[in-house]
């Protein structure tokens, strides 16, 4: 058996930079998300590394997905809503106080 057999048994394992990378995001925070123990990794000899499933997961566990709750609404009720503010109002000026250090020297 040669050493390259045994290579291609063992999974492949990514540097945090790489994942990084692969995130969009710094080297630091990766390293600070699996210092934390809030994403997975295996801890080498070399620093964090991680496989193809450990990056799947981060993947997933960093997914956002919509909140039906939360969904504008886009059907009548909405823009009923919106008819019932009187156009008719006039705007109120605002206007700027004077800084805190302004008014002690008065």
């Amino acid at each position: 058996m040669n050493s390259g057999e045994t290579n291609s048994a063992l999974p492949k394992s990514y540097s945090a930079a790489k994942v990084a990378e692969a995130l969009d995001c710094s080297e630091w925070w990766v390293k600070e998300q699996a210092r934390r123990r809030r994403i997975p990794f295996l801890r080498s000899g070399s620093g964090y590394r991680f496989t193809r499933s450990h990056i799947e997961e981060i993947f997933q566990i960093l997914e956002e997905r919509p909140d039906p709750v939360n969904m504008p609404e886009t059907n009548a009720t909405s823009t009923r809503r919106r008819a019932l503010v009187p156009l008719d109002v006039p705007a109120v000026q605002l206007r700027a106080r004077r800084p805190r250090r302004a008014r002690k020297a008065v």
